[in-house]
């Protein structure tokens, strides 16, 4: 089978589900990444180890984990914030995981309770933990280009961060537009920027399309070498500590621009409309 072009990971059952208001049953979430599944991807960010207090969406992220299905040529991931959470996700059998810090302070104290420097230390741990089960570690640098309490956030404070996370041993970096309204201009001079500093081929794009960005910006940060972009199966999701952020980039949206293009995805768009469904079926039932 011919290598896709383009990777796709998908983030819908963590990221996309992560803001709802009413809780998902864990039932409707394994059958979810099952459907995911049979739709070809290679990875999906699957829950996250985090506080259920501060976010109850993903309480049952141990249960998620043990239990989602697995498949030769599947990566399951978790998000993690600290080494409690990286060593519960191992121990529930992860196979990446994922760290989040960000290039605003402001939104780095709202989101994690702490600096940017601090985030970082706190992923220290982390690293040996993932090294040790042979397993990759993923870095998120949210706000990239714009910030919902500083406002525009200067390419510069994106290339330290992603830097300090390239340093401290992430195999891949995901620059994320976390409140979906960066124009594809900033966006573009803030990829270039980081490039200079991250390979390209380490790099990611979690574009939210909020502002109906997100494929142009899927676009320019291909035109730049990046061959790996997020999306939530139906557009769901956003941060709950980003107001206004509701809205990843559709991964049916993404999966056709990019076909149309005569990029290969991988994704088998009949399975992926079921999965949609589906999706909105949850959705709905749990209004």
């Amino acid at each position: 089978m011919q290598r896709p072009a383009v990777t796709i990971v998908e983030v819908g059952p963590r990221d996309g589900l992560q803001n709802e208001k009413k809780i998902i049953p864990t039932a409707d979430k394994l059958r979810l990444i099952s459907l995911l599944s049979d739709c070809g991807f290679g990875r999906i960010e699957a829950t996250a180890f985090v506080s259920p207090r501060w976010v109850p969406q993903m309480a049952d992220s141990d249960e998620v984990m043990r239990n989602a299905v697995r498949r030769d040529g599947l990566v399951l991931s978790a998000l993690v914030p600290n080494e409690r959470g990286a060593l519960a996700a191992v121990a529930a059998g992860a196979q990446e995981l994922a760290i989040f810090a960000a290039a605003s302070e402001t939104f780095s104290r709202k989101n994690t309770n702490c600096t940017i420097e601090e985030a970082l230390r706190r992923f220290a741990p982390i690293m040996p933990i993932a090294a040790a089960h042979g397993l990759p570690v993923r870095g998120y640098v949210s706000c990239a280009v714009d910030c919902p309490y500083e406002g525009p956030i200067g390419p510069d404070a994106v290339v330290r961060v992603a830097a300090r996370l390239r340093e401290l041993g992430c195999a891949e970096i995901a620059v994320a537009d976390t409140i979906g309204k960066a124009p594809p201009d900033r966006l573009g001079r803030m990829v270039e920027a980081v490039s200079a500093a991250v390979e390209p081929s380490r790099l990611a794009g979690h574009f939210h399309n909020t502002g109906g960005f997100a494929l142009e910006n899927v676009d320019v940060a291909y035109a730049l070498g990046i061959r790996v972009f997020d999306a939530a199966v139906g557009g769901l999701g956003g941060c709950p500590y980003a107001p206004g952020a509701a809205g990843n980039l559709a991964t049916g949206l993404l999966v056709d621009h990019l076909e149309a293009r005569g990029i290969g995805t991988g994704i088998d768009r009949k399975a992926l409309a079921q999965a949609e469904a589906a999706v909105a079926a949850m959705v709905r039932s749990s209004e």
